[in-house]
């Protein structure tokens, strides 16, 4: 089996999920790319325009083999970030990136989001056990992870296109445990 960078050299890569529990700034991050040459979807809006997506309870639910399907005849003249929490479920992607935040500070950011008190604490509980990371790592071989915790959105930004360009070394997953903080919470 190839290496994460051989492979990436050997095949140009197409889709780059964008990730993370929400609130660990992957809408930020986003936004700071819009003016690179890369093309973004925001997975949820693009589903729905798409017809492989309702709303629902004021949740936008994703078919995501129907969206796979979808994104899969996207033509690609350079790489598409796909920016959701969802996006390292896709099997087409090829490269996934994992923001990350410790949960003390995520429920800063959560909190003026009037996510109901159990919503709240089931994100919390997710990043501080690592779901979306685990997730991607289960699925695909090339998987980093960014701590958002302390860094302004252009750090994280430069971080993320270190990491599509090949500079991966300081990102490689398993870096980030907040596991302690739900001992604090029972």
């Amino acid at each position: 089996m190839a290496s994460s960078k051989e492979s990436r050299e050997a095949e140009p890569m197409q889709f780059i999920a964008l990730t993370g529990t929400p609130g660990t700034g992957k809408s930020a991050v986003a936004s700071k790319l819009r003016s690179s040459e890369i093309t973004l979807i925001e997975l949820g809006p693009w589903a729905l325009e798409h017809g492989t997506a309702k709303e629902a309870g004021g949740e936008i639910i994703i078919d995501m083999e129907a969206t796979q399907k979808e994104l899969g005849s996207v033509p690609t003249p350079g790489p598409v970030v796909i920016d959701s929490h969802l996006s390292h479920l896709l099997d087409l992607v090829d490269l996934v990136v994992v923001l990350r935040c410790h949960p003390g500070e995520l429920e800063k950011r959560l909190s003026g989001r009037g996510y109901s008190k159990e919503k709240l604490h089931e994100n919390l509980e997710a990043e501080a056990v690592d779901v979306v990371l685990q997730e991607a790592l289960e699925l695909h071989q090339d998987v980093f992870e960014i701590d958002t915790t302390e860094k302004s959105v252009e750090k994280v930004a430069s971080s993320f296109m270190d990491i599509i360009e090949g500079r991966t070394g300081e990102y490689m997953p398993g870096k980030q445990d907040w596991s302690e903080v739900i001992m604090e919470w029972y």
